[in-house]
């Protein structure tokens, strides 16, 4: 392992064109779970100039049935739509969520596919799909996770504050960060680059604006990060290709589940190539990365390693996961082995288990589909993968 190194996480806005069609597909996931816990939901949101598609397979009782749309349900999902686009602030003339046209193609979930997901007889409820979900955990920060992109998310989340309270009236919804971190013994110690690029106002693009804008930049990212942490003047980057007022879906297209590094760990863990957004929990792609994500916070906060990393594997219709595999890098005082085996023993792993634990099956997914989906503050029904309440039992068990 190194102890001295450079390392690089980037975030996104909510106002970014691939966020923006993220939260498009949960807001619709939300939609209908709030009318079925039990919903089939896997919904694609294509976003460009003054356009949004939805694209993929549902089942919905009271919205979609036997291949009909419920009366008024397709005008509530548009309704959905716009309000989830108004939300974002987008009332530009390239992207206004009043005006653009909206195409709906979600159609009825395959039979082949429900054969295999859905419980029958003696067969409990099988994965959604195949393929691998990894969930990790840091002592970086508060929230365990990796500081590069606690800190990239914490400058948009302020920026997004402020364009919300208008306390600036330049900021408009699109815009990207990063952050660079200097590691000693592994530790972060201080910045030594954040990059900035966000959407503004006509009339900035001038000498006078420009540093308007660098001056406020720079005051969010001292506020946001610790005390002594700036880099230096010539490594702080805000908006370096100079104008930016054609944002948003307006200035590129957006796709659900193209950000996938960012809702996760900023590259500081693998990642199974599966995205969260559009899709309901029987999804494995989403269910077993919040419990991977559970079982590895835990972990830490439990004291038992500065890093661990989970993963989990799966079979389309099969309910228990193929593997389960533990790496704790070197930071644990407790064999991962021994972890391996205590962890089936705390938690039902199946899909089932899985969104019957962290209670799933519930209109909680508009909020995580920008800002990431870990390192944030559970709070009711919310973001239940980020509690600690397993700390204790893994304590006892492994003692």
């Amino acid at each position: 392992m190194r102890n001295h190194f450079l390392f690089t996480s980037e975030s996104v806005s909510e106002g970014h064109p691939d966020k923006v069609a993220d939260q498009i597909s949960d807001s619709i996931v939300d939609l209908f779970l709030s009318k079925d816990s039990e919903a089939r939901i896997a919904c694609e949101t294509l976003t460009t100039t003054q356009l949004v598609v939805l694209a993929g397979e549902i089942r919905c009782k009271g919205v979609y049935e036997n291949g009909e749309w419920a009366p008024g349900a397709l005008e509530e999902i548009e309704k959905t739509v716009r309000n989830t686009v108004k939300s974002i602030g987008y009332e530009q003339d390239g992207f206004h969520w009043e005006t653009f046209r909206f195409e709906n193609n979600l159609h009825g979930q395959s039979a082949h596919i429900a054969q295999g997901v859905d419980a029958s007889g003696n067969k409990d409820e099988g994965a959604g799909d195949q393929g691998i979900m990894f969930g990790y955990a840091t002592d970086e920060t508060p929230d365990l996770m990796p500081a590069t992109l606690y800190y990239s998310h914490k400058i948009l989340e302020r920026l997004a504050a402020d364009r919300h309270a208008k306390t600036v009236d330049f900021l408009e919804p699109d815009a990207k960060s990063q952050v660079t971190l200097a590691y000693e013994n592994e530790v972060p110690v201080r910045a030594t680059a954040v990059v900035v690029s966000t959407q503004h106002a006509t009339g900035m693009d001038n000498d006078e604006g420009r540093a308007k804008l660098r001056e406020y930049v720079k005051g969010v990212m001292t506020d946001v990060l610790p005390a002594g942490w700036m880099p230096e003047d010539k490594n702080v980057y805000v908006n370096p290709t100079g104008c930016f007022e054609i944002g948003g879906p307006d200035g590129d297209a957006g796709l659900t589940g193209r950000k996938i590094i960012v809702d996760t760990y900023g590259g500081a863990s693998p990642h199974g190539g599966g995205a969260f957004s559009g899709k309901d929990p029987t999804k494995v792609d989403r269910s077993a990365a919040y419990i991977s994500r559970y079982m590895a916070k835990n972990i830490v906060a439990a004291g038992l390693a500065r890093r661990c990393t989970i993963q989990l594997s799966y079979a389309i219709g099969v309910a228990e996961p193929l593997s389960l595999y533990v790496d704790t890098h070197g930071t644990g005082t407790v064999e991962e082995a021994k972890i391996e085996a205590v962890l089936p023993t705390l938690l039902t792993l199946t899909p089932r288990g899985i969104r019957t634990h962290l209670g799933l099956n519930k209109p909680i997914y508009l909020k995580t589909a920008a800002y990431g989906h870990f390192g944030r503050t559970p709070e009711g029904d919310l973001f239940p993968w980020e509690r600690t309440d397993l700390v204790e039992k893994l304590k006892a068990a492994l003692a």
